[in-house]
C-alpha cells in the first residue's frame, strides 16, 4: 500500500473522526486515501478556520483534532489556531503537505521550512522522511498532545514519501495513566489548609481538562472554602453555587482582587499562568500556594507553591478524604454580597448596553448549552458576568486571545452536540475575520447563531487608547449589511433596532434550522464606566 494509506489507517487507530482542512497539490495522496475512510473530511474556507475547528475539537472531547493542509501557504495559515491551541493547551494534530524532498536544498516554489516555523508552537513536531516510520510518528504525535499539558504537534507528510510502498500496521493506543502526590506532601498540604485562617481556590483550565469538575466541587462544598475561576475554568464550579466567587482575569481591579488580598493560602487546581498571571494576585510573593496539577508548577517568582503532582481527580479525593474539619467562609460570603450588589451595569438604552446583551443571552440558554465568546471588548463583559454552571458551556480563547475563533468553534460544538443550542459572540471585527466559515455551516447544515457585537470598530482596542492617552486612533472601520450578507450565503439574518428586540430575536433565532446572524449594535460606552467602577471598589469588612 502507499504510505499515505497506511498514514490514514493510523489515524482510524486512533479513532479520529473528523478532520478539518483544504486540499492541495501536495497532499493529494492523504485525500484519496482518506476518501476510502470512515473518518470525516470537513472541507473548510480557509485553513486558519481549519485549525480552530480542531482545536475546539480537542478543547471539547479531550482527544486530539485533526487539521490538514498543504504546504506553503496553506500550512502558514493554520499558525494562528496552532498557537491558540498551544497557549491554550488544547489537543490537537496538524498535518501539512510539503514538496517532495529532492527541492529541500534548492530555492523551490512554494516550499518553506514549516517544521522549524512550527517548532515555537508545538508540543513536538516531524518531518515524516520514511514510509515505514509512520506508525510510529502519528503515535507519538497523538500521545504527546494528549499528555498534560496537552497540545498541539505536527506532522509533516512529503508528496513524495506520500506516495511510496511500504509495508506496516498501526500502534494501537494505551491508556495515559498519570502518579499520584505522595502522602507526605498531602499531610504538607493538609496542613497548610488547616493552618490558614481565609484560604480560597483559584480554579483553571486543567480541571476541566482533565475532567474534574465534580471533584473539586465536593472539595470545596466539604471544606467550605470558596472558589474562582479562570476564563477558561468557566463552569468548574457551578455559579449558582454558594461557594463560587466570581471569574478572574481582569487586569483591572476587582471585587475577586479583595478575595486575594484576604486570603493566605491559595489552593491553585488546573491552573496555568497563562490563563491569569500570578502577579496580578500575588504581587507582594506572600501568598502561601498549593499547587494541584498534572505537572509540576511553572517557574515564575510570583508562584511559589507546595506541589501535589499526579491525576487531579485523584489529589482532589485525597485530600478532601485526609480533611475532616471545615472552614470559615463567613468573609467570602460577605465579599458575594458586596459583588452582587456593586457593578450592576446599566440595562436600558439603544444601542444595547453589554450588560442587557449578556443577560439576553443567559436568558435564551439552557444550562448545558453553549456560548463560545470571540475576543473583544464583549468577552470581558462575558467572562465577568456570564453566568456559567456546567463544564465547557462558556468556551473562550484566553491564553492567545485569537479573534476569529468563535465561528469554526461554534460549527464543531454543533457538529460534536446537535442536541444543544450553540451561539458564537463576536465582535463585528472578529467576525468579519472568520465569514468564511459562515458557508461551513450552511454547508453543513448546521444551525449556529452568531450574536454580533457591532460598534464599527475595534472596541477592546479603542477602550485601552481612551484610558492610556484619552482619545481613540486607528479603531474604526465600516460594515457590511449583515443581514442582506447572511441572506447570501444562505443564512438568516436579523437586526436588532430597539432594546426590546434581542430577546425575541434570539428565542426564535435558536429555533432556525439554517445559521444565523444576529446584527446588534452595542454601546461600548459602558466599558470606561465599568473601569471607573472597578477603580472605586471598597473591600468589605
Amino acid at each position: 500500500m502507499k504510505a499515505a494509506q497506511l498514514f490514514i489507517r493510523c489515524l482510524e487507530a486512533e479513532d479520529v473522526a473528523y478532520i478539518f482542512g483544504l486540499p492541495g497539490e501536495e497532499n493529494l495522496d492523504i485525500l484519496d486515501a482518506l476518501s476510502d475512510s470512515a473518518i470525516r473530511f470537513i472541507t473548510t474556507r480557509h485553513e486558519q478556520g481549519a485549525a480552530f475547528m480542531a482545536n475546539a475539537y480537542g478543547r471539547f472531547t479531550g482527544k486530539p483534532g485533526v487539521c490538514l493542509s498543504t504546504l506553503g501557504p496553506g500550512a502558514t495559515n493554520l499558525m494562528t489556531g496552532i498557537a491558540d491551541a498551544f497557549l491554550d493547551c488544547s489537543p490537537m494534530v496538524a498535518i501539512t503537505g510539503q514538496a517532495e524532498m529532492l527541492k529541500y536544498h534548492k530555492e523551490s516554489h512554494q516550499y518553506v521550512d514549516i517544521v522549524s516555523a512550527f517548532r515555537p508552537i508545538t508540543k513536538w513536531n516531524v518531518r515524516v522522511e520514511k514510509g515505514a516510520t509512520i506508525p510510529e510518528i502519528v503515535r507519538k504525535a497523538f500521545r504527546l498532545s494528549s499528555i498534560e499539558k496537552s497540545g498541539p504537534t505536527h506532522i509533516e507528510l512529503p508528496e513524495d514519501v506520500a506516495a511510496e510502498d511500504v509495508d506496516g500496521t498501526p500502534i494501537m493506543p494505551l491508556p495515559i495513566h498519570y502518579p499520584q502526590p505522595e502522602q507526605m506532601h498531602i499531610d504538607e498540604a493538609v496542613k497548610a489548609i488547616k493552618d490558614a485562617a481565609c484560604p480560597m481556590v483559584l480554579a483553571g483550565n486543567g480541571v476541566i481538562r482533565c475532567g474534574a469538575s465534580q471533584a473539586l466541587r465536593t472539595f470545596v462544598s466539604r471544606l467550605k472554602i470558596c472558589a474562582a475561576t479562570s476564563f477558561m475554568g468557566m463552569g468548574a464550579v457551578a455559579a449558582d453555587s454558594e461557594f463560587f466567587l466570581s471569574t478572574v482575569g481582569l487586569q483591572a481591579r476587582d471585587y475577586i482582587s479583595c478575595g486575594f488580598e484576604k486570603a493566605d493560602l491559595i489552593i491553585a487546581v488546573g491552573y496555568d499562568p497563562v490563563e491569569f498571571s500570578p502577579k496580578y494576585w500575588n504581587p507582594n510573593k506572600d501568598k502561601r500556594i498549593i499547587h494541584i496539577g498534572s505537572i509540576p508548577a511553572e517557574v515564575d517568582a510570583h508562584y511559589q507553591a507546595i506541589e501535589l503532582i499526579g491525576e487531579i481527580n485523584t489529589t482532589l479525593r485525597l485530600l478532601t478524604d485526609a480533611i475532616d474539619f471545615g472552614k470559615d467562609p463567613s468573609f467570602y460570603f460577605r465579599l458575594k454580597k458586596a459583588m452582587k450588589t456593586g457593578l450592576n451595569g446599566q440595562i436600558s438604552g439603544f444601542p444595547l448596553k453589554p450588560m442587557r446583551i449578556v443577560d439576553e443571552l443567559r436568558a435564551a440558554l439552557g444550562r448545558n448549552d453553549i456560548l463560545i465568546s470571540d475576543v473583544g471588548a464583549h468577552k470581558i463583559w462575558i467572562a465577568r458576568f456570564f453566568p456559567a454552571y456546567e463544564p465547557n458551556t462558556v468556551v473562550i480563547s484566553n491564553g492567545f486571545s485569537a479573534m476569529g475563533i468563535a465561528l469554526p468553534a461554534a460549527i464543531t460544538a454543533k457538529m460534536l452536540y446537535r442536541q444543544k443550542k450553540v451561539v458564537a459572540a463576536m465582535g463585528d471585527g472578529g467576525f468579519l475575520m472568520a465569514l468564511p466559515e459562515l458557508e461551513t455551516a450552511v454547508r453543513l447544515g448546521l444551525p449556529i447563531v452568531c450574536l454580533i457585537f457591532n460598534d464599527c470598530g475595534y472596541g477592546l482596542i479603542s477602550w485601552r487608547q481612551r484610558l492610556i492617552f484619552g482619545r481613540e486612533f486607528g479603531t474604526s472601520f465600516g460594515n457590511p449589511d449583515f443581514v442582506k450578507l447572511a441572506d447570501s450565503f444562505g443564512a438568516k439574518g436579523y437586526r436588532v433596532t430597539s432594546e426590546d428586540e434581542l430577546g425575541p430575536i434570539l428565542k426564535d433565532a435558536l429555533t432556525k434550522d439554517v445559521p444565523v446572524l444576529i446584527d446588534c449594535p452595542v454601546d461600548y460606552s459602558e466599558n470606561i464606566r465599568l473601569t471607573e467602577e472597578l477603580g472605586r471598589i471598597i473591600c468589605p469588612a
